[in-house]
Parts: C-alpha cells; sequence; structure tokens
C-alpha cells in the first residue's frame, strides 16, 4: 500500500499467450494433469510465465495444496462449483494462485450458462464439485446473489481480494457484447480491479449451444479494440490489462491472430479450442467439427471421463505437445514483433503496424485500408 498513491493491484508477469478455461471435468483427468505438467515445465524448465485457468468445475484437492498452484487462475463462475474445496484448502496453500477470475459470461453464450451433462459427473467430478454424481451441472446464466452485473464485479472483486490478504489479482471475464464498455467503466473507477477479460463469439468448446455458437456473441477484435480505445481517452490504457479470447487461431494462425489482437489493445490473449486441437491431437475441426466433447465419447480422451477413453491419451505427450506449441508460438510472436522495434516487449495498442483489405472493417477498427 502507498500512502502517497493509494492502493496498487499487484500485478504479476504473465506470459501473453494464456490456456483459457477448460474445467476439470469438461476435459478428462490425462488431459488436465498433461496440461498442468507442460505449464510446470514451461516455467520451472524454460523460464516461460505460462499461465492456466482452471474453468469453471474447481480443481484436483492436491493442487491446491502444492506449490504448482502459482501458475494456476482459479475461476469463481455462476454454479460455483468446487468452490467449497477451494475455501476449506486456503489455510493451507503453499502459494497463492496467480490470480482469480470472475466469470460473467463466455463468448457464444453471453446470458447462457454451460452444461456439464451427467455422463461426465462420475464420483471425482462430484466430490470435486460437491454435488452428487450423476446429475446434469448447468450454470445458472448469472450470480444469483448479486443484483446486477456492476455490483456483482465490484463485491466479488472486494471479496475475493480480502481472502487472499489483496495479494492476488482479481479481474472479471464477460462475454464480448454491447455493454462491455459499461463493465469497462466500472472497472476503471475499481481501485483493485486487476484487469478485464473479454470472450468473443467464438469462444465456446463442448459446453456451448449451437444456437449460442452460430448466434449470439460479438466479434472479439472489435470489442477489444473499443475497450481499448475507452482507456485510452481516460488515460488508463496502462492501469487496466484486457485480455482477448474466442476463436483465436481457429484457421491455424494463432500468432497471427495473437499479434493482431495486442495491437488492437490486449495485453495478452486466451486460448481453449487451439491447445485441444494442438496439444492433444482433437479430432475436430472448424470445417469438420467432431462435436461430441459435451457426451463424454472423445475418442482421444480429451474430453471424456470414461477410463476405457481417458487411458488412449498420454499425459507425458500432451505437456510434451503443450511445450512444442508454446516454444513456437514464442519464436513466430518474436518474428512478428521485431521489425516494429519491439524485441523485449509487446506493441501493444501498436494500430499503425496493422492494415486490411476490408474497408469498413479499418474504419470500425480505426486501423488502416490497404488495397
Amino acid at each position: 500500500f502507498s500512502r502517497e498513491n493509494g492502493w496498487i493491484p499487484p500485478v504479476r508477469e504473465i506470459y501473453p499467450l494464456i490456456i483459457g478455461s477448460m474445467s476439470f471435468g469438461a476435459l478428462s483427468p490425462t488431459m488436465w494433469e498433461g496440461l498442468q505438467m507442460g505449464v510446470a515445465y514451461l516455467n520451472e524448465e524454460l523460464g516461460m510465465p505460462v499461465r492456466m485457468c482452471t474453468g469453471e468445475g474447481g480443481c484436483p484437492p492436491r493442487l491446491l495444496r502444492s506449490r504448482f498452484l502459482k501458475y494456476v487462475i482459479l475461476q469463481i463462475a455462476s454454479g460455483y462449483f468446487g468452490w467449497d474445496e477451494i475455501i476449506r484448502a486456503l489455510p493451507e496453500m503453499k502459494e497463492d494462485p496467480c490470480a482469480v477470475e470472475i466469470k460473467y459470461g463466455q463468448g457464444a453464450k453471453p446470458g447462457d450458462g454451460g452444461l456439464l451433462m451427467w455422463y461426465k459427473v462420475n464420483s471425482l467430478i462430484a466430490r470435486v464439485r460437491g454435488v452428487p454424481p450423476g446429475v446434469s451441472l448447468p450454470s445458472p446464466p448469472t450470480h444469483q446473489t448479486k443484483y446486477s452485473i456492476e455490483e456483482s464485479v465490484a463485491k466479488m472483486i472486494q471479496s475475493m481480494s480480502m481472502a487472499w490478504g489483496f495479494r492476488v489479482p482479481v479481474y472479471p471475464k464477460i462475454s464480448g457484447t454491447s455493454t462491455a464498455l459499461a463493465v469497462l467503466n466500472n472497472l476503471a473507477r475499481n481501485p483493485i480491479a486487476a484487469g478485464l477479460a473479454i470472450d468473443g463469439e467464438d469462444g465456446g468448446t463442448g459446453a456451448a449451444y449451437n444456437v449460442s455458437m452460430d448466434h449470439m456473441g460479438h466479434p472479439i477484435a472489435s470489442n477489444i479494440r473499443d475497450a481499448y480505445l475507452t482507456l485510452v481517452r481516460i488515460g488508463k490504457q496502462n492501469e487496466i490489462p484486457l485480455f482477448a479470447g474466442g476463436g483465436i487461431g481457429k484457421n491455424g494462425n494463432l500468432t497471427a491472430n495473437a499479434a493482431a489482437l495486442i495491437m488492437l489493445g490486449a495485453s495478452g490473449v486466451q486460448v481453449g479450442k487451439y491447445i485441444m486441437q494442438a496439444a492433444a491431437g482433437c479430432l475436430g475441426s472448424e470445417s469438420d467439427r467432431c462435436n461430441i466433447c459435451n457426451i463424454g465419447q472423445c475418442p482421444k480422451g480429451i474430453t471424456s471421463q470414461d477410463p476405457r477413453l481417458y487411458r488412449r491419451l498420454d499425459p507425458e505427450h500432451v505437456a510434451q505437445r503443450l511445450v512444442d506449441v508454446y516454444l513456437s508460438f514464442d519464436t513466430e510472436l518474436r518474428k512478428i514483433v521485431a521489425p516494429l522495434g519491439r524485441s523485449t516487449s509487446l506493441p501493444i495498442g501498436m494500430s499503425d503496424a496493422l492494415g486490411i483489405s476490408d474497408r469498413s472493417a479499418a474504419e470500425r477498427l480505426q486501423i488502416q485500408y490497404v488495397v
């Protein structure tokens, strides 16, 4: 605490490519273990401050009490699944989590909660989430204990910050919508808000309804741009980091997508589906999606809770592939930003380095139109 400047939110340097929220339950035990192993290796052997978000569903009790918790972003969402276990573990935590993410919405389902089908709620998942086994688990569309998102954001940030003695950054995650700027406006006046994550219309894996995937949401590029320019106008673009998500790399161009969003104003990007595809060999794609993530019959064992299926997936292989993904991304990102004179820092908001051949999109994003 600084008497001269007031309270300064804790900020830890993290790698700009974050593994977005995919819950323990939505993913199989082997997939989750493989991702955690890969994240630990990237941090402890390669010195890359990579972070992974738990998603809504808590996490295994042993992780909460291990030194690896510092690489994890704990998510609290409208279902509050897994939070009884997290609260009970607080006195025994050897490390603080990297951050706490309060989820109000995901890109493909603004105002709509996810659903973990009963086929995937085995005894382990049920115990971690604090529910009976074999029941479907829909997430409520909103945080039921709060009147409005503005009130909720303020109260949840305050309470979660207090729980960890104001040592842990706390930020909300919202869907990309026309009201995103209203949430940002409240954060700009909140002295302990640590950032804002916005998920665009393409965000969604096994728990997003088809009607949401096809007809709901807002493009992430324009939402992030509006948010960044708003922060610029009030002089707070360096105080509230923005994190973008939703379909990044869906056509295989992960690094280019990430670099473009950073130049539009994002401090980092969150990816989920791409990690499933690149690190675990998911059979789905945007043009020919497998589409059985939600029923627990994933042939690769990525999203299944059936041991006959998830034993097909080697967690060490997942970890190795994840490390390869990050090393490739790191090399490509350096090649993109080096000509901009940014070999040691990110070109956040450096939109004059961007150009697009769509005139209306160029005007909407306030970037160069090139023929």
